[in-house]
């Protein structure tokens, strides 16, 4: 009997551990997995551009709904909040921005934004394909996407020499694109995400 009730402890203490040993190590997964997806969803996440429409209310508040337009130089205006600059920003950050300055006066606002047109996001690719004009995009967008949005190539496009122009700090530059390499899947780095405004020339 002695033996008995001496070792039931002993093994409840050992699945005990076990157990202990299980969820640390499943709570540390997470803890490093969280990160990494939130970055994710960070990265792909809207971006704000001059030319979107936005929707901004405040909870209880009708004096305080409106459509607000993002001006060319990249802010908007709200009552209340004044100048936001909003160009780059994702939803989130500009809903925080407004609802930081709102609530100077209404300490216990709600305040939600919503993209309602998307006017600033636009990328162009011309030259020799199906459907040459201005592409609007609400998620990032890399180059074959792109192409793909166009109706893809004619037969008589140069693959191989196709350039994309972007603007950067008020200069032009050219950035090189080989589709058969890409096609192929190598280097696959050249494949790279579009900027809004930028111009992809397939000669």
């Amino acid at each position: 009997m002695w033996t008995t009730r001496n070792r039931l402890p002993r093994s409840l203490c050992l699945v005990i551990s076990i157990l202990c040993v299980l969820l640390g190590a499943a709570a540390r997964g997470d803890e490093q997995s969280r990160p990494a997806s939130t970055a994710a969803a960070e990265g792909s996440a809207y971006r704000v551009q001059p030319g979107d429409v936005l929707m901004v209310s405040v909870w209880k508040e009708q004096d305080l709904q409106a459509e607000v337009l993002v001006r060319p130089d990249g802010g908007l205006s709200f009552p209340l909040a004044g100048e936001i600059q909003a160009n780059g920003r994702t939803v989130e950050e500009v809903r925080a921005a407004i609802d930081e300055r709102i609530r100077k006066f209404i300490p216990d606002a709600v305040v939600t934004v919503t993209v309602k047109t998307i006017g600033g996001n636009r990328v162009y690719v011309i030259g020799k394909v199906n459907r040459p004009g201005e592409f609007p995009f609400s998620r990032p967008i890399d180059v074959m996407q792109a192409l793909s949005l166009a109706g893809g190539t004619t037969p008589y496009a140069a693959v191989n020499d196709i350039r994309v122009l972007r603007r950067e700090n008020g200069k032009q530059i050219s950035i090189a694109f080989r589709y058969s390499d890409v096609e192929r899947g190598r280097d696959l780095a050249q494949n790279i995400e579009l900027h809004s405004g930028d111009t992809v020339v397939v000669p």
